[in-house]
């Protein structure tokens, strides 16, 4: 939300410059996303100056120009300056640019230079309405009519008022603060709470009072659960015509456009103290009946923007004896508004249920500044006063007359929220005692009423547009939020106390492997758990009937609940890749949600919608990059796998008796080649090179490698690992390597398995460092070169008991694959 500094001055008495209320109001719980200066006239009139135009003479080399001398004061001296007005002549006093100012025309700007016109010097340029800003008439110099002092900055004789936007990120519980007034209220308690009295001002208005009785309009509320108070009031004879420069300059100043007195009156209100209003051309509400309440499923009704939509049965709307005039709370209709030939004006305060305005909204795909403020719960015993307010100010505008009394239709009492608050308890929870008058004077400048205080216990009255102040802890963060959070001083005392933790605990896991992650130069990313839809559409892998559907989305972007982290992850990549980042790591941990239809049809419903963590690796680009020590290299498959299984060691899963499954059939439909992991009979992921086509789809040229881990069962493996040690052997280690002649289809998980169970106690791991196939083999063979390491870690190996061992793996490899030694 914008806040205009000069506006905010209007309710309460500030000296503090425009930043320094900005950092205050971040210290209390409003904080601003920052603070942009507004100039009345762009450029702030900067190096212009009142002159006096001494001499005027006609250029000899001109039929049109005419050479000027000008008194611009004690610091400029007399200046000659070539004009090219008509109007131009001796004794004038004229606004005068000098060398350096800068003039802008819309997006365009010049500086003044000194220049030779027709070989005359000019120092400067007397000039019209356009080229300062000031308007648009351009048929001469201005002219002023009463002498100023030469030298006068012209920002200082047009009385420029320069301001300030304050832009507030209002979070959804601060309903009070979505106002000028709201936002002087916070501060003038921030003073209070120092001792500073600053005079919070609230507009005043006079009582309205029936002028005539030409125009009444009835009010039935049908629907008074969504709409519990509905006010308005009567304005006839009214002349639509631009608004005041005033409201406009206030209006423009929080980014809002002008659009006539009628409107800009209802927007400049609802800027001022939150409460959003409607005003309707009475003339076009037929049978002079405003009825509030819900139509036909899919009535068609068109909104101010001109689009047709059909409406929900939940739908509330304001309505004429015979159709809608306006979505209440969200967006007013085509037909019913203010235009230039509104004679007669319904003017519309009301209280709205916060939650029927919100799915409004959502569901049309609306987020106007009534929505904003209405289904954040507006303040429902402040209706009328807003109401008068703004009638008053139309009539100031506008003109007209209040014709009859105010109608108001109030189905229920909106009292204050009775809270109990134990001092004791709030210096507990503060860390400090603040003292009860501090306490008090906070109260008091919140707005907050003490109904008894009997030493320790307040029995407080909270106002009703607190929506977010309903427990002690509320008041207490409010208390402290005022106080200032800075203001309590850290305690020497430290507190402790044990935690038993579920083993494993998961949250201690991912920062562990977060932490191992990072250190091995991948950079963590955090994905929407809410997707596109159109990634599930026509996808075989993870069809659009498993997906979670989101009921009132957004938008088709945020349309399901993902199925898989891999799209997160290529539109991060692509992102990087568009900013010629190309060369990646990446991870992330994240839920995965799936709908099971059978579920839901067998009446079970909870069963049918499920959610699995999981753990999610990304490769691309260069390993490392070129250098003058080593080529550039490419990431591999074979890099990603050796990460995860890394991974999965850390986490206790033991990879040597992991088997490696091809990818299935569907599963190919996304991914080139790749791995299934397997422990036993349960999968724990897959590794996988992502498909060219899916690449394409995300503008991604590089090959990108792909892992997903099952998380939850990382955690049950994690849970079953017993972590052991012993003491590194005293005696050396062997290794022996044989180069064998295979069949291409004998795998080396294969080879590895039979060696460890050919010998079983002295083989400690075997290795593969090269595979060959080609030119000198026999059709259908191929060559693995194998390293086998043998230690006994009580003696040293003897060579006849390694060549034993070594026979008998050469025995069993030939007997079993019909190897060959090479």
């Amino acid at each position: 939300m914008n806040i205009s500094y000069n506006w905010l001055k209007q309710y309460i008495d500030l000296t503090e410059t425009p930043q320094q209320v900005a950092d205050i109001l971040t210290s209390i719980g409003l904080e601003v996303d920052g603070v942009e200066p507004v100039e009345q006239v762009k450029g702030g009139l900067r190096g212009i100056v009142i002159g006096r135009v001494l001499t005027c003479v006609a250029h000899e080399n001109s039929d049109h120009l005419h050479v000027t001398t000008v008194d611009l004061g004690p610091e400029l001296g007399v200046q000659q300056i070539v004009c090219g007005a008509r109007n131009v002549a001796a004794g004038q006093t004229v606004v005068v640019a000098t060398i350096g100012a800068v003039l802008y025309q819309g997006d365009e700007s010049f500086t003044i230079k000194r220049a030779k016109m027709r070989g005359v010097e000019s120092n400067g340029m007397i000039c019209a309405e356009d080229e300062i800003g000031l308007g648009t008439g351009h048929d001469g110099i201005i002219v002023l009519a009463e002498p100023v002092a030469p030298g006068t900055p012209a920002s200082q004789y047009f009385r420029l008022e320069d301001d300030a936007m304050i832009e507030v990120d209002i979070t959804p519980n601060r309903a009070d603060a979505i106002s000028h007034y709201g936002v002087a209220r916070d501060l003038n308690a921030y003073f209070a709470a120092r001792g500073e009295e600053r005079h919070l001002r609230r507009p005043q208005v006079e009582p309205l009072q029936a002028e005539c009785d030409d125009l009444n309009i009835k009010v039935t509320v049908e629907n008074t659960e969504a709409c519990p108070i509905y006010s308005g009031v009567s304005i006839v004879g009214v002349q639509i015509a631009p608004s005041p420069e005033w409201m406009q300059k206030a209006l423009r100043a929080v980014g809002l456009k002008p659009i006539n007195n009628v409107v800009d009156a209802t927007n400049y209100v609802m800027m001022e103290l939150g409460q959003s209003l409607h005003s309707f051309d009475a003339d076009k509400i037929k049978g002079r009946h405003i009825v509030v309440r819900n139509v036909a499923q899919d009535t068609p009704f068109t909104t101010l923007d001109g689009v047709e939509r059909k409406l929900d049965a939940q739908d509330l709307l304001i309505c004429n004896a015979e159709e809608p005039m306006c979505l209440a709370g969200v967006f007013g209709g085509l037909d019913s508004g203010i235009t230039d030939q509104t004679v007669n004006v319904f003017l519309e305060s009301a209280y709205f249920n916060p939650v029927t305005i919100r799915k409004t909204a959502r569901r049309h795909g609306l987020s106007t500044d009534a929505s904003f403020r209405y289904e954040r719960g507006c303040d429902p015993n402040n209706t009328r006063f807003v109401l008068t307010r703004c009638a008053n100010l139309i009539r100031q505008v506008a003109g007209g007359r209040i014709s009859g009394d105010i109608v108001e239709v109030r189905s229920q009492d909106f009292p204050p929220f009775e809270v109990s608050m134990s001092l004791k308890k709030a210096d507990s929870l503060i860390g400090k005692q603040i003292g009860q008058a501090t306490v008090e004077r906070i109260l008091a400048a919140l707005e907050i009423g003490v109904k008894s205080f009997d030493g320790d216990v307040y029995e407080l009255l909270v106002p009703q547009y607190r929506v977010d102040v309903r427990r002690d802890v509320d008041v207490i963060e409010d208390l402290l939020r005022i106080y200032g959070y800075n203001n309590v001083e850290y305690s020497q005392k430290l507190n402790s106390s044990l935690s038993y933790s579920r083993k494993p605990d998961s949250n201690q896991l991912q920062n562990r492997i977060s932490d191992m992650l990072s250190a091995q130069g991948f950079y963590e990313i955090m994905n929407n758990s809410l997707t596109k839809t159109s990634y599930y559409e026509n996808n075989e892998a993870y069809p659009l009937s498993r997906c979670v559907s989101v009921m009132n989305p957004l938008s088709q972007d945020l349309g399901v609940m993902r199925q898989s982290l891999l799209y997160g992850g290529l539109e991060s990549i692509a992102r990087n890749v568009n900013r010629k980042h190309a060369d990646l790591k990446l991870y992330e941990f994240g839920n995965c949600y799936h709908y099971d239809s059978a579920a839901e049809q067998e009446g079970q419903p909870l069963a049918a919608y499920s959610e699995e963590m999981h753990l999610a690796f990304w490769l691309t680009g260069n390993k490392a990059a070129q250098s003058w020590i080593q080529a550039e290299t490419k990431s591999t498959f074979f890099e990603l796998k050796a990460y995860v299984f890394n991974v999965m060691r850390r986490l206790g899963v033991d990879t040597d008796r992991l088997s490696l499954l091809p990818l299935t059939e569907v599963q190919g439909t996304l991914f080139g080649e790749g791995v299934i992991l397997m422990l036993g009979q349960q999968e724990f992921g897959y590794i996988a090179s992502v498909n060219k086509a899916l690449r394409r789809q995300f503008g991604i040229d590089a090959e990108v490698f792909y892992a997903d881990l099952l998380w939850s069962r990382l955690m049950q493996q994690n849970k079953r690992y017993k972590m052991e040690y012993r003491e590194m052997s005293n005696f050396p280690e062997v290794r022996r390597d044989f180069a064998l002649l295979l069949d291409k289809s004998v795998k080396f998980a294969d080879l590895r398995q039979l060696a460890m169970q050919t010998e079983r106690k002295l083989l400690k791991r075997v290795n593969l460092f090269d595979v060959y196939e080609g030119k000198n083999l026999p059709a259908g063979k191929k060559s693995y070169a194998l390293s086998f390491f043998l230690q006994d870690e009580n003696k040293t190996l003897e060579d006849r008991q390694i060549d034993n061992i070594m026979s008998r793996l050469q025995k069993a490899f030939e007997e079993k694959f019909g190897a060959t030694l090479r």
